[in-house]
């Protein structure tokens, strides 16, 4: 019988694990001067800079200005993934009825907006001005819109055709409700800023939900027989 252990994981090397960090360090100075100067400031000098490194690693690692932009809004700073709305089991997620699904990952989008506050400040500022980083980021929610169609669609949005422009109201709904949570905290007798509010929109977001796929998935059961 063979006592021979398995091979131990080679070690990653360091000069990998100095790259990879420094890659965070620039992702994250694209967040801090953001928060600290607005949309005016993004410029490579001024990440790199926050970030401490020379601007020859912002092109080398990521190409330049657009692609550094790109690189940061997918990387979940700025929008919370599709993966990440899923929670830690998208199978048993994506088994659940249509409208479970659609209460659920609309709590889990509120949530992801609330926990990014630099989120809302650029969804604040690219109301009133677009760059190149807003059209960056642009790209990227409509990417996203069409990967949750795609995850959470089936028979029962297909069978509905508003319930995709509703959706785009709910989406629109809840990111102005948070860009007004900033300056103001009630609104229309909600208090924007408590968890309490949110629960409310939360409980009103799942009633939706009940209304609009309740009917396919009775239909989807087949008729039920009478009593007797």
């Amino acid at each position: 019988m063979s006592t021979a252990r398995p091979a131990a994981p080679r070690p990653v090397p360091r000069a990998t694990r100095d790259r990879a960090a420094t890659q965070e360090r620039i992702l994250a100075a694209v967040g801090d001067v953001l928060a600290r100067d607005g949309f005016g400031a993004i410029g490579i000098n001024a990440i790199a800079k926050q970030a401490g490194v020379d601007k020859v690693l912002i092109y080398r690692y990521f190409g330049g200005l657009p692609e550094l932009l790109r690189a940061w809004g997918e990387s979940g700073r700025f929008w919370p993934s599709v993966d990440e709305l899923l929670g830690a089991e998208p199978q048993a997620f994506l088994a659940l009825p249509a409208a479970e699904r659609y209460a659920r990952f609309f709590e889990h989008f509120i949530d992801g907006l609330r926990q990014r506050p630099l989120t809302l400040e650029v969804l604040a500022g690219e109301v009133i001005e677009r760059n190149e980083l807003t059209a960056i980021l642009e790209t990227e929610r409509e990417q996203w819109g069409e990967q949750a169609a795609r995850t959470l669609g089936g028979p029962e949005w297909a069978a509905r055709p508003h319930v995709a422009t509703l959706t785009l109201l709910v989406v629109a709904g809840v990111q102005y409700l948070l860009i007004r949570s900033r300056k103001i905290r009630v609104f229309g007798g909600l208090d924007l800023r408590s968890d309490a509010g949110w629960s409310e929109i939360k409980a009103a977001t799942r009633a939706l939900a009940e209304q609009l796929f309740a009917p396919a998935e009775r239909e989807a059961s087949g008729p039920r027989r009478s009593p007797g």
